[in-house]
């Protein structure tokens, strides 16, 4: 095997290919604060039209297209319908009550997905003893619910709820092309369906910088003064905007080949001894359980000196992501390991 580590850890340790390179160091650029960075303009224009939205805005990170997102939908006070898995309420630094003075109602539901007769349950009256319900957010694929989807028909019905309660309605797509392929799924469903949506370009489309913030050309104006405030205005970043065309025009479809990867590797867990559960796998994430009293760092470290890089997430429970830069030898050769564990 090649000397550097099989890493699967996360999608966000793809590394830009040959061809992207090359578009990023050819690419046109200007000062994207005054709007003349022809190659953002571009990108940002493909997004908006890939979903059929009015406009995009973009920025160095999903986490700050989330946070962005949820500042304009809300006012200070307001509450948050999300899972209690979303990344928005785990993975963002509390971003919500720093930013926007926002609190979170965390619902539950199979794998990381609302439903709507939890949500509707969940929408606080209109009492000046509770905090306004503003926005509902769902996060597709759910990263800790294992890269789990939506059905569009689901989405539709969540959709018709917020519109229906006058709230806010978000998406977290940080790995929604992902949803995408595994559903043959289509973009501009998703554009009518939500108000705003947060797309990633350096998980599984292998950018190395950059998420989107998709909605209507009032929003999105707002949106360009909030980035702005949050400190993520940026000059000549269209060197990184031609990483996220190339991605977009070129690395969509291949996320199948890492769903495939993904199988591969669930079968060769459910030839494991040790391993007590294996979530289903949709897409590109693997979550299994180790049996009790195995140990989770031991496991780890063992895999480390396989030369294997994984990610525990606690009390046993381990994840695997498939992406772009690990090979077809590379999963043979783990499978291989973790049976002879």
């Amino acid at each position: 095997m090649k000397n550097r580590p099989i890493d699967l850890r996360s999608d966000t340790f793809t590394k830009p290919s040959k061809e992207m390179l090359e578009a990023m160091m050819s690419a046109e650029v200007g000062d994207d604060v005054f709007d003349e960075d022809p190659t953002i303009n571009k990108l940002q224009e493909k997004a908006a039209q890939l979903f059929g939205m009015e406009s995009a805005l973009f920025c160095p990170s999903g986490t700050m297209t989330n946070q962005i997102a949820i500042n304009i939908h809300t006012q200070p006070g307001d509450e948050v319908i999300c899972h209690q898995y979303s990344h928005i309420y785990n993975y963002e630094g509390g971003g919500m009550a720093f930013n926007s003075s926002c609190q979170a109602k965390l619902l539950g539901g199979k794998r990381g997905l609302l439903n709507v007769e939890e949500v509707e349950q969940n929408i606080n009256p209109d009492d000046i003893h509770a905090a306004r319900t503003s926005l509902l957010s769902l996060e597709n694929t759910s990263n800790k619910g294992g890269g789990s989807c939506y059905e569009l028909s689901s989405l539709a019905d969540l959709s018709e709820v917020a519109k229906s309660r006058q709230l806010g309605f978000h998406l977290d797509g940080a790995r929604l092309f992902n949803a995408l392929v595994a559903k043959e799924q289509n973009c501009r469903d998703y554009g009518a369906l939500f108000q705003t949506i947060s797309i990633c370009l350096s998980k599984g489309l292998g950018a190395p910088v950059g998420s989107l913030l998709l909605g209507d050309k009032t929003f999105i104006a707002k949106a360009k003064r909030v980035r702005k405030k949050f400190g993520g205005a940026m000059r000549q970043a269209g060197y990184l905007a031609a990483a996220g065309i190339y991605a977009l025009d070129n690395n969509i479809n291949r996320l199948q080949k890492d769903h495939d990867k993904a199988q591969e590797l669930k079968n060769a867990l459910e030839e494991c001894s040790w391993v007590s559960h294996i979530d289903p796998v949709e897409t590109n994430i693997v979550i299994f359980y180790l049996k009790p009293g195995k140990d989770q760092d031991l496991f780890l470290n063992i895999l480390k000196e396989k030369n294997i890089l994984a990610i525990g997430m606690g009390q046993g429970k381990l994840r695997f992501v498939t992406h772009l830069d690990t090979s077809s030898s590379e999963i043979e050769f783990c499978c291989e390991v973790l049976k002879k564990l």
